[in-house]
């Protein structure tokens, strides 16, 4: 069984999203994988108690409680390790990993940017494409590597930018294809299909199709 670890901060849209679609799918059957754990750095995160409604073991960390970021990753890490985990989600997870937990699983680690990289890393994306006259803005799911939001690409959601938009109607209109785009990459890592190689990801042509979306 190929398993899956997701981390959160809060609710966690994008972690409902790919629980979802695993139900849906029916992920273990069919493709040997299966969400075995959500942990969360904040106790009171709303997805541990969904994680908890949909039988999935939930993990509450308080990063406050280690004396630094370097402590809490250890035990982020040690916990991660008793689940021998395939892919590694982040999902609204608001910490920045250090260099040696990424190393320790690079190629496993997951997260999603709300933006076509390597355009727009950072924060206020959905601003920063306005204010820079694009016509097309999206999200982009990608490897972690030590580099914010540097990892080598595994997918991408396009969505048009229209003159009547504000940051706030951009960002609700991706969001319903990061729904769409984080699960299929999950499931695309799980199964072997997309692979971290020498830095760069690898997938045949069919996979790479799928893992393109055009929205509207």
């Amino acid at each position: 069984m190929q398993n899956i670890v997701i981390l959160i901060s809060g609710r966690g849209s994008n972690f409902e999203a790919i629980l979802r679609t695993s139900r849906e799918e029916n992920w273990e059957s069919q493709c040997g994988a299966r969400i075995a754990a959500v942990i969360s750095n904040r106790p009171q995160a709303a997805g541990l108690q969904i994680a908890r409604d949909a039988g999935v073991e939930a993990i509450a960390m308080d990063h406050k409680a280690y004396e630094s970021r370097e402590a809490f990753d250890a035990a982020l890490a040690e916990v991660i390790r008793r689940y021998d985990p395939a892919v590694i989600v982040l999902a609204g997870f608001m910490r920045i990993l250090t260099e040696g937990f990424v190393k320790e699983f690079e190629g496993k680690i997951l997260n999603i940017h709300p933006a076509l990289l390597p355009l727009f890393p950072g924060l206020d994306t959905h601003q920063r494409c306005l204010d820079a006259g694009c016509r097309v803005h999206g999200s982009t799911v990608h490897f972690v590597s030590p580099v914010l939001d540097g990892g080598s690409i595994i997918g991408q959601a396009v969505v048009p930018v229209l003159p009547t938009d504000d940051a706030d109607a951009l960002a609700s209109r991706g969001l319903v294809y990061e729904h769409q785009l984080y699960p299929k990459c999950v499931r695309a890592v799980a199964e072997g299909r997309v692979k971290l190689v020498d830095g760069r990801t690898v997938m045949d042509d069919d996979t790479a199709r799928s893992l393109t979306i055009f929205g509207v």
